[in-house]
């Protein structure tokens, strides 16, 4: 027990002793990981439950874990003047996971992995539109170029966009609203209370439809979910903490992990071989995305200098 706890405090001390930089990168690419699995245990148990099902269980779970840091507070941190807010995010966010999980169940979980990756696309267009954002150039080139990543992905004309192509799409667009609401609500509210208010409500929103297509399932199954759950938690906390440690712009580039990840998975598991329309347009998606957060990232550097923006 001693020699137990003794490695426990030597790993806990190499942890402290790495740069803020890499402790974030490690973290990032455990988020890949866990995206990763869960996304193939989404993709896996839909053969037998409804991907409305699957959310639920998800948020169930999701919610679990999350209560014990609720009690530590005596639930302080639900403390906001902007419930509703809370509620419109929690809403579109249900929409946003159930159109994603259901894309998950019908199309090649590489091909939607590499379709989520438009949503910062559609956040630097909300930017403009809904916080007023200054037009930059440097923007909507990006723009333009991660919507060219999409059409190569779903080559409109030569080949049929299937269903799940659309739902992700949707799903993508959709969080990049979440995400504006998110911006919105940090501006009061802590990030803690941010996401203890998406947990609820996603709970709390994703019964109904659970319950629409409600099937029976056995202990083997629920193990599953449990996993889903605890995948999803373990992924949506090395995310957060990643971003804690060091800046997005410099994490975002393992986010393209997921990608490969989930080819291997896809491939492994379930025979689905990602085709090169499909790793190119990711590619011109994910670059798009990378490019706008550094740009992001230097006009705010200049801004905090006193400087005037080039672009």
């Amino acid at each position: 027990m001693k020699t137990f706890a003794s490695s426990l405090l030597g790993i806990n001390t190499y942890w402290d002793n790495q740069t803020p930089a890499m402790r974030g990168i490690v973290l990032m690419c455990l988020s890949t990981v866990a995206f990763a699995i869960m996304h193939a245990l989404v993709r896996f148990v839909s053969d037998v439950l409804p991907p409305f099902q699957i959310a639920f269980f998800r948020n169930v779970f999701g919610l679990a874990f999350l209560l014990p840091l609720l009690m530590r507070s005596r639930f302080a941190v639900l403390k906001t003047q902007r419930i509703g807010l809370h509620a419109l995010r929690g809403v579109i966010n249900i929409g946003a996971m159930l159109m994603f999980f259901t894309a998950l169940s019908i199309s090649p979980i590489a091909k939607v992995t590499a379709l989520s990756f438009s949503a910062p696309i559609f956040l630097a267009i909300l930017s403009v539109l809904v916080l007023g954002e200054r037009f930059r150039i440097y923007r909507w080139l990006a723009i333009f170029f991660g919507f060219v990543g999409m059409v190569i992905i779903l080559r409109p004309g030569l080949v049929a966009i299937d269903t799940g192509a659309l739902l992700v799409t949707g799903a993508a667009a959709l969080w990049a609203v979440a995400m504006v609401l998110i911006k919105i609500l940090s501006r009061t509210d802590s990030s803690l209370t941010i996401v203890a208010y998406m947990g609820i409500f996603l709970g709390v929103f994703s019964i109904i439809p659970a319950l629409w297509v409600w099937q029976p399932f056995g202990p083997q199954t629920l193990g599953w979910m449990v996993l889903i759950g605890l995948f999803g938690s373990i992924a949506q906390m090395s995310l957060s903490q990643s971003l804690k440690e060091t800046d997005p712009t410099a994490l975002m580039p393992f986010d393209f992990l997921k990608l490969i990840w989930t080819a291997i998975i896809g491939a492994w598991f379930f025979a689905e071989i990602p085709d090169i329309y499909t790793l190119i347009g990711a590619a011109v998606i994910f670059l798009s995305g990378l490019f706008i957060a550094y740009r992001e990232r230097q006009t705010k550097r200049s801004l905090h200098a006193d400087i005037e923006p080039l672009a």
